[in-house]
């Protein structure tokens, strides 16, 4: 007979591996899919917690392997300051008594994301408006990391609507990711909301969510850009409105 134990030990790896997968193929997706998927088994509090190593090992894997951190650094640092901030400032919610809440906000962002990729919704931001726009973008995309755990809502939008080259876009990426990590890590740690048992397990999260990453990179071009992204979206919208739909079954 299986050990309750074992079976979630089984169910966590093989989420890791999907969202690996898709962060390989896609640059993105690790902690929207393990946000989402562990989001239907568990607190978004303990989610979050197990998400933050995977996270930051894949996401600090891709940064450093684009062109040129410092130069990113220089355009977006308005925008990072503003992720930190608003993490640390919401985390209290995804950390507190607001966790049935908190499980309704993740499946709205994860709508809202899945909504804009399936309507190939793009944004283009003049150069002039980077100024006032990029904190604002970050300390959006802060509230609602720390508010459900998920990073990518609206800084994914904002990021692919500087007309960044495809390298420096996926190193963009992987930098915003790696803050919001960081910051999230800040934020759970400020409001006391580590369980041992959460950061126990997400060293064991690590190797499946490298494992799908590499298998992602491997096989990225054997398939259609257009075709996994649309089937990705689809799949998170279902997830997206499941989660919302818990809140009142």
């Amino acid at each position: 007979m299986i050990s309750s134990f074992a079976m979630r030990a089984g169910v966590v790896a093989a989420t890791f591996v999907v969202a690996g997968f898709v962060k390989g193929v896609t640059g993105m997706g690790l902690p929207t899919v393990a946000m989402g998927v562990l989001g239907t088994l568990m607190l978004p509090a303990q989610a979050a917690a197990m998400l933050l190593l995977p996270s930051f090992v894949t996401n600090v894997w891709q940064l450093f392997a684009g062109p040129s951190v410092r130069a990113l650094l220089q355009r977006l640092w308005p925008m990072l300051l503003g992720i930190v901030a608003g993490t640390v400032a919401a985390a209290s919610f995804i950390a507190g008594g607001g966790g049935e809440w908190a499980v309704v906000g993740l499946g709205a962002a994860l709508t809202l994301y899945a909504a804009a990729g399936l309507l190939a919704w793009r944004v283009s931001v003049p150069a002039r408006h980077e100024r006032w726009l990029s904190p604002a973008i970050g300390a959006v995309t802060g509230l609602v990391t720390g508010g459900t755990g998920v990073f990518v809502v609206p800084a994914v939008p904002y990021l692919q609507g500087l007309a960044l080259k495809k390298e420096d876009l996926v190193q963009a990426l992987g930098l915003s990711f790696t803050v919001s990590t960081i910051a999230l890590a800040i934020g759970l740690t400020r409001e006391h909301a580590f369980a041992a048992g959460d950061l126990g397990e997400s060293p064991f999260a690590v190797v499946p969510a490298l494992f799908g990453m590499w298998i992602g990179q491997r096989v990225r071009g054997r398939i259609g850009a257009d075709t996994f992204r649309r089937w990705f979206f689809v799949c998170l919208l279902g997830l997206g409105i499941q989660l919302m739909a818990r809140a009142f079954v």
